[in-house]
């Protein structure tokens, strides 16, 4: 689902990332950073993004040879004034993009914005989110593609883990966090739902990739692999070496996406042969001696 159209790997003159005191954004600035491209951080302390005056001062630091990467969001997005919020930081962004004339933009989205389904979903999947997470991702790569005209990739990654993730959601970060101080971890359920877990580096890798070729198109960020959470909590606890208990608990409510939501990776495949994602045993072990 990807088209490059950079026959070969070239650095952007340079990359903007709007959001980059975020966990995604951070990653991907270090990322670019590293490959030697001159890398410009912008975070709510430079531009209010959700003020109707930010689109103004977001375009008098733009160049028409600047590749954009859209990562700035309240997330997760919970609620209507959330949304609207959201939309008004996508709004802030598509009309500075449309104004300066970028050379190329990457919108950090989410697989939120995926409809429900036993089988694998691929970037064909239909696009019908079902959480007010979802359609917020979905309304702003809506708003990007249609909105401003530079070549436009979408990444849409599954959940995200790694020792910088601030968070403290529900899987692999937390259950390091419980397991390091050695206190239970407590799971939903029994933690059966098995869900595809992406380690931090591997999505600003790709990210990379989809910078130095230029591409375009939407892309899927998943392992093609799914584990239980309960799964992940006991490697986690093997690796701490910590006498830490693994307990279920009741749930509040229906299990999220029917307890399995598999990816299909295919597509990544074609786009970037050469690219492996990062074993979940090894993600782990780098996850702990990152943090």
């Amino acid at each position: 689902m990807l088209e490059h159209l950079n026959a070969a790997p070239a650095l952007p003159a340079r990359v903007v990332v709007a959001g980059a005191a975020g966990f995604v954004g951070v990653a991907i600035a270090q990322r670019m950073e590293r490959e030697g491209t001159p890398v410009l951080r912008l975070t709510r302390r430079e531009i209010n993004f959700a003020s109707p005056q930010g689109a103004g001062a977001l375009a008098v630091l733009l160049r028409p040879g600047d590749a954009f990467v859209a990562v700035a969001a309240r997330a997760p997005c919970k609620d209507a004034d959330m949304l609207v919020e959201n939309m008004m930081i996508a709004r802030t962004m598509a009309k500075a993009l449309k104004a300066v004339g970028v050379a190329h933009v990457v919108n950090i989205s989410s697989d939120a914005v995926y409809a429900d389904s036993p089988q694998p979903l691929t970037e064909g999947s239909c696009a019908s989110p079902g959480t007010m997470h979802g359609a917020m991702h979905l309304a702003r790569e809506v708003m990007l593609a249609s909105e401003q005209g530079a070549p436009l990739a979408i990444l849409r990654p599954s959940l995200l883990y790694g020792a910088s993730d601030p968070h403290n959601g529900y899987g692999p970060n937390r259950f390091w966090r419980l397991a390091e101080k050695g206190e239970d971890i407590v799971l939903f359920g029994e933690g059966e739902e098995r869900r595809d877990h992406v380690y931090i580096d591997d999505v600003a890798e790709l990210a990379a990739h989809v910078l130095l070729r230029r591409s375009r198109g939407v892309l899927n960020i998943a392992t093609g692999e799914v584990h239980s959470f309960r799964a992940i909590a006991e490697k986690v606890v093997a690796l701490s070496g910590r006498a830490v208990v693994i307990k279920g608990s009741p749930r509040s409510g229906p299990m999220p996406h029917n307890g399995y939501r598999p990816f299909a990776i295919d597509a990544c495949r074609r786009a970037f042969p050469d690219f492996r994602y990062t074993a979940l045993d090894d993600g782990l072990r780098k996850a702990r001696a990152h943090g």
